[in-house]
């Protein structure tokens, strides 16, 4: 699905069936360096059980035109502007890593927009360390090396896709190396910069909950339950064995998560 928002075209990935507006909605928000791909079980899933299902490419990532947003903020803006743009009045909104940020701006920001919350792969403050931001920013391939090691917990590092043929860490790797020079050190300035998580959870009135990876060395799990009891009824679920990439990690404990919070 295509889309002009704040005249750029922009992209959203639908699971494989068009927009219903009669349908209730449910947006998904990838992360730092990331787009759409991410999410494709999940919002296969969504799209052909009774939900509109949107994986949105941030403006400047994957299909979407534009230069990457700066700040968490603007993001959660454009969200807004997005939803607004294909006719959804209200969204559950699923976020992981950088978009679990944007997800929570967005419900501080954008109340009316948002009606239930997912977190995935969150913390209060997720800073990041200068040696990563230093070689995103030169576009080093040691930055997307870095992030790949940590991204992954254990198992996913051994193997253990459920697609057969298919590695994990390797299409991680590929993904990021995708991204155009500059937006994953953009992204990662944005979600070390962010510090309004702990206002915007306070301010947060819609069912939330964090997913939250066991094995996750990016946001360990502690910051994901930190969160979720900032948060008015915030609840969370700890998926084992899953380090920061649950949903492709462990795709049907995580959908199991989602579907019952979205």
């Amino acid at each position: 699905m295509e889309l002009v928002v704040a005249g750029m075209r922009i992209y959203a990935a639908t699971g494989g069936r068009p927009f219903d507006p009669a349908l209730p909605t449910v947006a998904f928000v990838h992360g730092a360096g990331m787009d759409h791909t991410v999410w494709t079980l999940q919002t296969r899933w969504f799209a052909h059980h009774g939900r509109n299902a949107l994986a949105f490419d941030l403006p400047g990532h994957g299909r979407s035109q534009g230069t990457a947003l700066a700040r968490i903020d603007a993001m959660a803006d454009f969200l807004d502007a997005a939803l607004e743009a294909t006719g959804a009045k209200r969204a559950a909104i699923v976020g992981h890593s950088m978009g679990a940020l944007v997800a929570l701006e967005t419900a501080h920001r954008h109340p009316g927009r948002v009606r239930a919350l997912a977190l995935l792969g969150a913390a209060m403050r997720m800073p990041v360390h200068p040696k990563l931001l230093e070689a995103a920013r030169h576009d080093d391939p040691s930055a997307v090396a870095m992030i790949a090691d940590w991204a992954f917990g254990r198992r996913a590092q051994l193997g253990g896709a459920r697609a057969p043929g298919t590695w994990m860490v390797g299409g991680g790797t590929r993904l990021l190396e995708r991204a155009r020079s500059g937006v994953l050190a953009n992204d990662l300035a944005a979600c070390d910069a962010y510090d309004g998580a702990g206002e915007a959870a306070k301010a947060v009135r819609c069912p939330t909950l964090a997913v939250l990876g066991a094995a996750d060395r990016m946001t360990p799990a502690s910051g994901g339950r930190a969160l979720a009891d900032a948060i008015p009824g915030g609840r969370h679920v700890t998926i084992g064995n899953a380090g920061h990439m649950a949903m492709i990690e462990a795709p049907d404990e995580t959908l199991a998560a989602l579907a019952e919070a979205c």
